[in-house]
């Protein structure tokens, strides 16, 4: 039996060697090689790589261009007049779009804003006299223990809130790359409006901002608009006070990310743009650990 087999072994052996003799019988066994390698190979002319970083997309053969800088028009506030050009790095205003950071930066803000003063009484707290309402038997009623019983009415509250702190934890690498991806998505999609310095109107009144709003379509039928200041505009802040539904103004200070995405279109001081990016750029420094 054991020498049927043999021979049963060797002529399938020669059957495959029959194939390519060159070639190992496994690697007949298996499936082909593909032509090409899920992403390209092709290389692209110097002169376009200069000063770009090519990302290939992973499942695709398309090969993305990165620019190293981007550039971005400096406006004369209101009359939208452009000024001038500014370069800024892609890793500030270009970087693809992370929805999972954007998401897990916008719970952290709203965890952290969350007051957590809700308080309750139990029955220990609930100020009164401790002692047995009746006596246990023979009144023919339930048994009933003080008054500060939770069944009864003005008596403690059994698992009811405390405070506590409903703050998370995000490292501060990933937040920072979350503020960087929602100005890079809003430059993109071309709702990144630089200004220059000094933003703000002639006069104090809403009447005239909602003209400047409808004439650079910035108002509700186009998406509310949110204006970012370095400093506190007098006549902008209260123009705005009474045309809410057309957009508002913050300072920089009081920004955070989920104002980034909330409404249509942002309308930023330039000074308060380079103060966000300057802030949030911990995962592109790299910290120099101090000889011991």
């Amino acid at each position: 039996m054991a020498s049927k087999g043999l021979q049963g072994f060797s002529k399938s052996l020669n059957t495959l060697r029959a194939f390519g003799s060159s070639k190992d019988p496994l690697t007949q066994c298996l499936a082909p090689r593909l032509s090409r390698s899920m992403a390209t190979e092709t290389s692209l002319p110097s002169s376009l790589i200069q000063g770009h970083t090519v990302v290939q997309n992973v499942g695709t053969a398309e090969s993305e261009i990165v620019p190293s800088s981007v550039l971005t028009t400096i406006h004369k506030f209101p009359t939208m007049e452009p000024i001038r050009f500014d370069s800024y790095s892609s890793k500030y205003l270009y970087l693809p779009l992370r929805r999972d950071l954007l998401h897990r930066a916008v719970i952290f803000e709203g965890d952290a804003t969350r007051q957590g003063t809700a308080s309750t009484k139990t029955r220990f707290e609930v100020h009164g006299s401790h002692r047995k309402i009746r006596p246990q038997k023979g009144t023919g009623k339930a048994r009933l223990g003080t008054r500060q019983s939770p069944m009864l009415k003005g008596g403690g509250k059994s698992f009811g809130p405390h405070p506590r702190d409903f703050s998370t934890e995000l490292p501060r690498k990933m937040y920072d790359l979350a503020w960087r991806t929602a100005l890079s998505w809003r430059y993109r999609k071309g709702d990144l409006i630089v200004c220059e310095d000094g933003m703000d109107i002639e006069y104090p009144k809403s009447r005239y901002v909602k003209q400047i709003f409808e004439h650079n379509r910035w108002g509700k039928p186009d998406g509310r608009s949110l204006l970012i200041t370095q400093d506190f505009r007098t006549n902008l802040y209260q123009a705005l006070e009474d045309a809410g539904d057309d957009g508002r103004v913050q300072q920089v200070d009081d920004v955070d990310v989920k104002d980034l995405l909330e409404l249509g279109r942002i309308i930023i001081e330039k000074s308060a743009l380079d103060q966000i990016l300057r802030e949030h750029q911990s995962d592109l420094i790299t910290k120099v650990r101090a000889a011991v």
